[in-house]
């Protein structure tokens, strides 16, 4: 019998756990390690924000679910994983041995790398549901005594999705309170142009992100550096495409939401070998940890290169398709190695993403996420917001019945009308 322990309980925890279930032996033992026992779903916390969705219809209780996969729950936390030793240090003193540990823990939230950055100084957040719900009492404040809002992300952010996204469901919200006339609305992004993204764009993002931002009267600076966030006040480095400063923008503001930086989770950073300098899981082709090969990682927490050179710092996202790719690989590889098998499946890593808008949306694929590209497409229309919503949905129903299949396999790419796209490969080389 061999114990598999997964760190994280998020998109990519929980759905590894599902997954890991159906691909170990019957008496292997299965335990996920996550702070608390109540899994949310990221992606809905923008509607939390602006008071469309409340925290308890994106939250599943875990304990049941898990109770009936034959999936055990450590709620207390990871304080340090030991790889050496192969154990994990919990949050309450005791230790948990594994035989493979898979890391699923998705971010830590820089906000302490831009001064006055996030909910504990003068802007608010969306990457986490306690922080949409605390973002909702600023938005209805906004609601009330209308002013300045300012949207976007700050340098070294490696996911901009949610920023265009609130930015868009914000724009909706302010339109159907009646108050949007009496609020300028600025995205402030370090991409190089519109709906980079982090990817280099996708098919035409730059073009229709632009254009809904003009006919949405939302004006936006890229190769935007913010330098400090004080009550009322952004300052803002506008830099050129060398790096240079090019101009310095003091932005007031009523509202602000602005992504952070993402680092390592303090449980695996700063471990030699493990990690990179960012605090992210360093793997091989099959998800796999080269200092440690029983040590997986999977989703945010994994470390990727950015895709190729901008003025500012720009990281490259980890998207659901993505996410399920990793994780459909790593199951199958550590089920073969529990079989006496080497690894074989290796990642697709293919990206669909759907941004809601709050009345339509944008869709995307890019097949490799990362260029040069075989699928390079993007499109626009109310039937994404229809979609997201069917995602929303779909995912939680899953979650909630322990199921591992995949939302984008069956339900997505149906509706993109976009031929299936294979989740991993099989590694031909011995």
């Amino acid at each position: 019998m061999a114990r598999i322990v997964v760190l994280g309980a998020g998109l990519g925890g929980v759905i590894m756990a599902y997954e890991l279930r159906d691909a170990i032996r019957p008496q292997d033992e299965l335990v996920v390690v996550n702070l608390g026992k109540t899994y949310s779903f990221v992606p809905s916390n923008p509607w939390v924000a602006v008071g469309w969705r409340e925290p308890e219809d994106i939250s599943v209780d875990l304990s049941d679910v898990f109770a009936r996969r034959g999936i055990g729950l450590r709620p207390e936390g990871a304080e340090r994983v030991l790889p050496a030793e192969n154990r994990i240090a919990l949050k309450d003193g005791s230790v948990l041995d594994y035989d493979y540990l898979v890391v699923a823990t998705g971010p830590d939230l820089a906000f302490d790398e831009v001064p006055g950055l996030g909910p504990q100084g003068h802007t608010q957040s969306v990457c986490q549901t306690d922080h949409a719900l605390a973002a909702r009492a600023a938005f209805e404040a906004l609601v009330r005594a209308p002013g300045p809002v300012i949207i976007g992300a700050v340098q070294g952010a490696s996911c901009y999705g949610p920023a265009y996204e609130f930015a868009f469901i914000l724009e909706t919200a302010l339109r159907r309170a009646r108050v949007r006339d009496r609020v300028p609305m600025t995205f402030v992004t370090p991409e190089p142009y519109i709906g980079h993204l982090g990817l280099d764009g996708v098919g035409d993002t730059k073009g229709l992100l632009e254009s809904a931002m003009r006919e949405r009267h939302i004006k936006w600076i890229t190769n935007a550096r913010v330098a400090k966030v004080e009550a009322g006040a952004m300052t803002v480095e506008e830099v050129q495409e060398d790096g240079a400063l090019k101009t310095t923008h003091t932005l007031p503001f009523a509202f602000s939401m602005m992504l952070p930086a993402f680092r390592g989770v303090p449980a695996v950073a700063g471990i030699e070998g493990l990690t990179n300098p960012r605090g992210f899981v360093t793997i091989d082709k099959h998800q796999r940890n080269a200092a440690f090969p029983n040590v997986f990682a999977v989703g945010v927490c994994v470390a990727i290169p950015p895709v190729g050179k901008t003025p500012l710092p720009v990281g490259v996202p980890k998207t659901g398709f993505m996410i399920e790719s990793m994780v459909t690989a790593t199951a199958q590889n550590i089920g073969a190695l529990l079989r006496g098998a080497e690894p074989k499946a290796v990642a697709t890593w293919n990206a669909v993403c759907l941004a809601d808008f709050g009345d339509e949306g944008i869709a995307f694929v890019a097949q490799p996420q990362i260029p040069p590209r075989n699928v390079n497409w993007s499109a626009q229309g109310k039937w994404v917001h229809a979609a997201k919503i069917g995602f929303e949905k779909y995912f939680l129903r899953k979650v909630r019945q322990g199921k591992s299949e995949t939302f984008y396999e069956n339900a997505a790419l149906e509706m993109l009308g976009i031929k299936k796209l294979k989740e991993v490969q099989i590694d031909p080389t011995p």
